[in-house]
């Protein structure tokens, strides 16, 4: 009977432990997923604008725009170009 009280408690820490470390992994899986999202339509934009004349140049400054905002990140890159 003892066994099963060590056992109620230990599935009881391995929960809140999971659920402490779930909070931050979804923060890091979401700001990868902005930055994969970013670089691709970085990647697109420069091949498609090259017909109208806008080509975005990918450096460290563009890179985290895109990567940290995602597509409002790049959508502001575009705006920013052709306004400069």
């Amino acid at each position: 009977m003892e066994y099963m009280g060590y056992f109620l408690v230990a599935i009881i820490i391995i929960f809140v432990v999971v659920k402490l470390l779930s909070w931050p992994l979804k923060m890091l899986l979401k700001l990868v997923a902005n930055g994969v999202l970013g670089a691709i339509l970085l990647f697109v934009i420069n091949i498609f604008g090259k017909y109208i004349g806008l080509k975005i140049g990918i450096n460290v400054i563009t890179a985290l725009i895109a990567g940290v905002f995602g597509i409002p990140g790049v959508v502001f890159l575009v705006i920013f170009k052709l306004f400069m």
